[in-house]
C-alpha cells in the first residue's frame, strides 16, 4: 500500500491518497479528504495509474470537501460519508460500526460526533484517518459543552481503546501514533480535568 500525504496551500488541511502497489493488476486508489484537488495530487494519481476507486469524507466541512467537484468530474468514484450527499453529489451512506469494501479496500467506520455531527474515523489497514476529531496532542473544536462530551467520550470508548498502536492521520498538522495520543493528548487531558471540577459535565 501507498500512502500520498499533501497539505492543501489554501487551508492548510491535510488530503490523502491510499494506492495499491505496484502490481499486474489494476491499480487502484482511495482518496480522503479531498479539500482541495489540485496538480500535486492528480499528479500522484495519474503518474501513478491509479483508477480512484472511492473518496471517504471524516466530515462535510469545506475545508476537507472543497476538491470534491473537481475530482467527481474526472474520475467515476464513489463518496463514501454520514450524509447522503456532499455538495450535491450523492455519497454512500455510511454508519458507526460498518465495514465497507471498496475494490481491493476495506475500511471500518467509527462515529466520533463533536466537532460536526458527521464526523467518523476511518480505519484502514493499520492507518487512522482522524478528520479534526482528533490531531497531534489536541481534539476538534466544538460548539458546546454537550459536543465536547460527545466527542471524548466516543474517542475515548472507539478510538483510544484500540488494541495496539496506529498511525493517526488527522485533518489538519502532522500524523501522530495512537500510543502517543493516549497518554499525552492535551486536549482531552484538559477536557477530563475540567470536567472534574465541581458544577461541570
Amino acid at each position: 500500500m501507498k500512502l500520498f500525504v499533501h497539505c492543501c496551500p489554501r487551508t492548510f488541511a491535510n488530503a490523502y491518497v491510499v494506492g495499491t502497489e505496484d502490481t499486474e493488476e489494476a491499480r487502484e486508489a482511495l482518496v480522503v479528504d479531498p479539500g482541495c484537488m489540485d496538480t500535486v495530487i492528480l499528479g500522484f494519481i495519474e503518474n501513478n495509474g491509479y483508477q480512484v476507486r472511492g473518496v471517504l469524507l471524516t466530515h462535510d466541512h469545506i475545508t476537507h470537501t472543497g476538491g470534491l467537484k473537481t475530482l467527481k468530474r474526472i474520475y467515476n468514484a464513489d463518496i463514501y460519508a454520514m450524509n447522503q450527499t456532499v455538495l450535491g453529489h450523492r455519497s454512500i451512506m455510511v454508519r458507526d460500526m460498518d465495514v465497507v469494501t471498496a475494490g481491493p479496500f476495506r475500511f471500518e467506520v467509527i462515529s466520533v460526533p463533536g466537532h460536526s455531527p458527521d464526523s467518523v474515523v476511518f480505519k484502514l489497514e493499520g492507518l487512522l484517518f482522524t478528520g479534526d476529531a482528533l490531531t497531534a496532542g489536541l481534539v476538534g473544536s466544538t460548539a458546546s459543552s454537550y459536543g465536547a462530551a460527545a466527542q471524548v467520550r466516543a474517542l475515548r470508548t472507539k478510538v483510544l481503546s484500540l488494541a495496539g498502536d496506529w498511525v493517526v492521520l488527522p485533518g489538519h498538522g502532522p500524523p501522530s501514533s495512537l500510543e502517543a495520543e493516549r497518554h499525552f493528548n492535551a486536549g482531552i487531558r484538559r477536557y477530563e480535568e475540567r470536567a472534574l471540577r465541581p458544577g461541570r459535565i
